[in-house]
């Protein structure tokens, strides 16, 4: 949708001294696409109240950045991993299938650090988890600079994406639209709700 539209570049002098890492490209496309699928399943078994809450800022968020993508797309120059070792053939696959747009705010730093901040606090989750989003949601943002897919604003913005994605789900009405969309999708589906009316 925004093809022929001007793409901006957010690059900063920083972004030039992070350092091109090829294998972190397993970090940035495997690791965390596992781990956030063991993390989303482990949300949707906490309470409803609770969960509608991470997946309704996890939609937020992603509704937000669509805007962002449409109305202010941004760019980047990415350089030539042209080595003949492993990690370089995966980043010329990355770069071939993943183009140097959608770039700000960055998806993968709103889903990694919304992943973290989804469980920080709550004791119903185990420590291990917590402290694993924690480093995983670090290590992701990490790597979207080092295998140059992003540039620090798209970091920053989608750290900041998600704190306050996190905080506008916190708000009772729009979790209530949102717990009632769920259960509309999910009754068109034929699959049965939550009958416990404490948990809406």
């Amino acid at each position: 949708m925004a093809q022929g539209k001007r793409h901006y570049c957010l690059a900063l002098p920083i972004d030039a001294a992070v350092p091109f890492l090829p294998w972190t490209v397993f970090i940035y496309f495997f690791a965390c696409l596992i781990f956030w699928f063991f993390l989303y399943r482990r949300v949707a078994a906490l309470p409803r109240r609770t969960a509608d809450r991470f997946f309704c800022a996890n939609l937020l968020g992603k509704a937000i950045s669509f805007f962002f993508f449409v109305f202010f797309p941004t760019t980047m120059t990415q350089p030539e991993p042209n080595g003949p070792g492993f990690w370089d053939a995966c980043m010329r696959f990355l770069y071939w299938i993943d183009e140097p747009n959608n770039l700000f705010p960055s998806l993968h730093c709103f889903i990694a650090w919304l992943c973290w901040v989804g469980i920080r606090g709550n004791r119903q989750v185990s420590p291990l988890w917590r402290s694993s989003a924690l480093l995983m949601a670090v290590a992701v943002c990490i790597s979207t600079l080092t295998t140059r897919q992003h540039v620090m604003a798209d970091v920053l913005a989608g750290i900041l994406l998600s704190e306050l994605c996190w905080l506008l789900a916190s708000c009772e009405k729009l979790r209530r639209v949102y717990a009632s969309l769920m259960d509309r999708l999910l009754r068109g589906n034929g699959q049965e709700q939550d009958s416990d009316p404490s948990q809406k």
